[in-house]
């Protein structure tokens, strides 16, 4: 019986991503490869929380993260989606095959605990900003948004979901335009990128540790992997043009995700900082960094960024733990099955967005929690990647398709950094 499931398994997820071979030519902003529903779901309400606090509280300061960051967070994910283009497996069946199950459960555990916070986090926002036009608690709000994502996301296949929230997530495009009317010190905006400020203190590094972990975030690794082999009926392609394709799809998607780091945080910093706000504790604040452009209607431009990126970014979250499980224990997985073909895996999904309700009866601060559950997914990325260096760099998995130099360099260093940052912080003074 178990052969039988792990034949079927096998047969199942050797299988690109049914888009892959459309993302090039005309209309390609009418489709969504697995790099651009990746790069959308970074700027999540923690992304968000996170670059709006940074932009509020420090200026200018640290607008060079987002070049810094980028070819790190291109590179870890190209990385996992050439392990599962090459392998037709997901990563957490990779880790399984080649590691020690040691290795598997504590990935599957960090990946699990990360993204179980970040959704309640998520959910805490989306519920404050619904309050901000409807008279109803957070709480309910919370359930009500956790019950409607988690039926849509195990009723409705994921592809067709991901396709209408995308305009949605255009709303994020109103940080870009406050960059054209808002009074931004463009000399600052110069210096901030070229110019690494770093203090030697906790507040800082706490800082750096929040940007980098909501930028290269661990459910991102498992979903980027999981989506590149979602059954189209089709042999996997590992030829040359469809490598530069992948690659293609997830820089396009990682560098939206970037840039719209780096809109939130200038805009932030042009206005909110600019006015002596430094701490956002409300929707309400954050939203002010949109009043040049919108006016009066800050406010609901800012709840339908928070709402679009939420109810794109949870499913991914959720769906990320599925996969993990589901991959390390056997299961059958997709977000293109019907429930009763995968009940594991959406049970998965059920216990995990229950866990996060559950985690807003403590009653944390909504704005708060984003910047927390960033430094969750900050303190667990190294790990886990350098698990994907080191399966990377396995020729007897990927052959030909093992880690070139660059890749392997990039997410080696990527590492390194981000696993000596909670170090300096421990050191730094406060």
């Amino acid at each position: 019986m178990t052969e039988e499931m792990d034949s079927e398994n096998e047969a199942t997820n050797t299988r690109e991503h049914p888009v892959r071979s459309q993302i090039r030519g005309a209309g390609y902003f009418s489709r969504i490869g697995p790099g651009i529903v990746t790069g959308a779901a970074d700027d999540d309400p923690s992304g968000i929380g996170t670059y709006s606090q940074v932009g509020a509280q420090f200026g200018y300061r640290f607008l060079w993260a987002a070049p810094v960051l980028l070819p790190f967070a291109f590179a870890i994910q190209e990385t996992c989606a050439r392990i599962a283009l090459v392998t037709g497996q997901g990563l957490a069946r990779v880790i399984k095959r080649r590691m020690p199950n040691s290795v598997l459960f504590l990935t599957v555990f960090l990946v699990a605990l990360a993204n179980t916070v970040n959704i309640a986090a998520d959910l805490s926002s989306m519920a404050a900003v619904v309050t901000m036009f409807i008279p109803v608690s957070i709480l309910l709000a919370v359930v009500f948004i956790a019950i409607l994502v988690g039926v849509a996301e195990i009723l409705i296949p994921y592809h067709q979901y991901a396709r209408v929230l995308r305009w949605l997530c255009l709303s994020l495009l109103s940080y870009v335009a406050v960059l054209v009317v808002a009074n931004v010190d463009w000399r600052q905006v110069l210096i901030g990128l070229t110019h690494i400020d770093i203090g030697w203190n906790k507040i800082d590094i706490a800082a750096i540790i929040a940007i980098a972990g909501t930028t290269i975030s661990p459910y991102l690794f498992f979903w980027q992997a999981a989506e590149e082999i979602e059954e189209s009926g089709q042999a996997p392609d590992t030829s040359q043009s469809h490598i530069q394709a992948m690659r293609g799809d997830v820089l396009v998607g990682m560098f939206s995700g970037v840039f719209v780091m780096f809109a939130i945080m200038t805009t932030t910093a042009a206005t909110l900082n600019a006015k002596g706000i430094t701490q956002i504790t409300s929707p309400e604040q954050a939203a002010l960094a949109l009043a040049p452009i919108a006016g009066n209607a800050a406010g609901v431009i800012f709840a339908l960024g928070i709402l679009g990126t939420g109810l794109l970014a949870v499913p991914v979250l959720a769906g990320s733990t599925a996969y993990a499980v589901s991959e390390a224990m056997g299961w059958h997985e997709s977000l293109e099955r019907k429930p009763s073909q995968a009940k594991q895996f959406y049970a998965v999904i059920a216990v995990s967005m229950a866990i996060a309700v559950a985690l807003n009866l403590v009653g944390i601060n909504p704005m708060r929690s984003l910047v927390v559950a960033a430094l969750l997914n900050g303190l667990t990325a190294p790990i886990l990647m350098f698990i994907i260096w080191w399966l990377a760099r396995d020729k007897q998995l990927l052959g030909e398709h093992a880690s070139p130099w660059w890749s392997s360099l990039l997410v080696c260093i990527g590492a390194f950094a981000m696993a000596a940052l909670p170090l300096l912080w421990l050191f730094a003074p406060a």
